[in-house]
């Protein structure tokens, strides 16, 4: 362990199942590992509080870059969390009073250690609601669970689509075409699952060009990759079948980041991950952003070598 070597402990999904080639967690524990930082992973569900200490039932890890040998992992150890320099919030969606109830407990460790991103500003910046605040940059868009003002809207604008304001992945995202019968179903079905509203938006044709993911660090955009949906398919999530290609970012990307970049950086949202279709954004993805890996394939830019540069910064500048 050398002077400049930090303790990072990952709040994440089970490392051992991960898909290394895609994987963004993975990529940013990989890069940590090659500065010489000291990794420990654990799971959300092993997080504790007892008389103001936070711990979690944590395994030091050794990563590779090999497939299907990627790590070896020591014996889990009750580890404060407090004793660490950073902590990487990567676990993913849905967000749900799990993620939230993470969050609270997460905030007690302010002032002592970085998390990444700050939960405060997670929790306040729910993916398909953080967008809000950026109306001007959005297509047009209901949040509501008021069926009169979906079938309104649905009528005004025709082709929509529907999906849930904290889903992730593509889950649950519906396309209604004009004359599609399936919308008071669908609208029964959501409602009956939960308690939230929906979001609505414009089907925006441009998204069969693809759905541009951009990365921000510090709120500069950073890279980014285009994911184009399968054929037959109006989601063009990874997760769903959309196949990655390389782009180049429009002066409309940049000048959407140029717009949020100063919140992102004030409320310490150090990685963030955007959807960009045609001209318009339509997310702001802050709890487990994805994509590094697909952007570094195809550019050789190493999107997580400049998330560890900024971390390290902040670090220095609270030093």
């Amino acid at each position: 362990m050398t002077a400049s070597a930090l303790r990072v402990a990952i709040q994440m999904d089970p490392i051992e199942g991960v898909d290394i080639a895609g994987d963004t967690s993975f990529r940013l524990a990989l890069e940590a590992q090659s500065r010489g930082h000291i990794l420990f992973v654990y799971q959300p569900d092993s997080l504790s509080w007892q008389q103001g200490r936070l711990r979690a039932r944590a395994s030091q890890v050794q990563l590779r870059d090999e497939p299907g040998n990627h790590v070896t992992a020591a014996p889990p150890e009750l580890l404060d969390l407090a004793s660490m320099d950073v902590l990487l919030m990567r676990q993913d969606p849905p967000f749900d009073m799990s993620y939230i109830t993470a969050t609270h407990l997460l905030e007690q460790l302010s002032g002592q250690v970085l998390v990444v991103n700050d939960p405060v500003s997670v929790r306040n910046a729910p993916e398909k609601l953080l967008v809000t605040q950026f109306s001007d940059l959005m297509p047009p868009t209901l949040i509501s669970r008021d069926a009169d003002q979906i079938k309104a809207f649905r009528a005004e604008y025709k082709d929509i689509i529907i999906k849930p304001l904290f889903g992730n992945g593509g889950a649950g995202v519906f396309r209604l075409r004009d004359g599609d019968e399936n919308i008071h179903s669908l609208m029964e079905m959501f409602f009956a699952q939960s308690r939230e509203p929906v979001m609505v938006q414009a089907y925006l044709p441009e998204v069969r060009q693809g759905d541009k993911r951009i990365i921000l660090i510090e709120g500069e955009a950073a890279g980014a990759i285009n994911r184009v949906p399968a054929e037959g398919e109006a989601r063009s999530n990874m997760h769903v079948g959309g196949r990655a290609e390389a782009c180049e970012m429009t002066a409309r990307d940049l000048e959407i980041c140029a717009a949020i970049g100063p919140l992102l950086r004030e409320q310490g949202l150090i990685f963030v991950g955007i959807d960009v279709i045609g001209n318009w954004l339509t997310e702001i993805n802050v709890t487990s952003p994805t994509g590094i890996r697909e952007i570094e394939n195809f550019t050789g830019v190493n999107l997580a070598a400049a998330t560890w540069q900024a971390i390290e910064k902040r670090l220095a500048g609270h030093a």
